[in-house]
């Protein structure tokens, strides 16, 4: 169902959707990939059921903080769809306005592919067209693809243990 307010990242990895969930969903395993470097993760906090709290802190090479506030997750599935938003923090209680310039919700799908593989959507999707287009102006594309390359060689190199 996407619309001109989605902005859509697929592709077929060589991961089982299993890990890739695990990687989303264990703080130790998601700040090592999770956003493009030379950016970095520097706090990760995961309470993984509807209403828990998605949050991430992420620096750049300098140090400095970008901003960001706790977002909610709605739906989870094991190994198969993820479902949180900014716009909403832990139980369900709507952020502030004030913390970021538009908000977004991301749905995740993993579904089996091939001898071991996943196919991945990521589905980022906005109020409007123009805060898609913002994000998408932001990197979205090119950095959630990256993002995903990042994803893949840490499980198939990473601690996942």
């Amino acid at each position: 169902m996407a619309s001109d307010s989605d902005l859509i990242l697929e592709r077929v990895v060589d991961v089982s959707p299993e890990l890739v969930f695990k990687a989303w969903t264990t703080p130790k395993h998601l700040m090592p990939w999770f956003c493009p470097k030379p950016y970095r993760t520097t706090e990760c906090e995961i309470d993984l059921k509807p209403g828990g709290i998605f949050f991430v802190q992420m620096a750049d090479a300098s140090g400095n903080k970008l901003p960001a506030a706790p977002g909610c997750y709605l739906e989870i599935v094991p190994n198969r769809r993820l479902v949180w938003t900014s716009a909403l923090g832990p139980g369900f209680r709507p952020n502030d306005p004030a913390v970021a310039p538009w908000f977004f919700t991301a749905s995740l799908t993993f579904e089996a592919h091939g001898k071991g593989g996943c196919k991945y959507t990521a589905t980022a999707m906005h109020a409007t067209k123009e805060h898609a287009g913002a994000h998408d102006k932001l990197g979205f594309t090119h950095g959630w693809a990256i993002v995903l390359e990042q994803l893949v060689e840490y499980v198939k190199t990473g601690p996942m243990a």
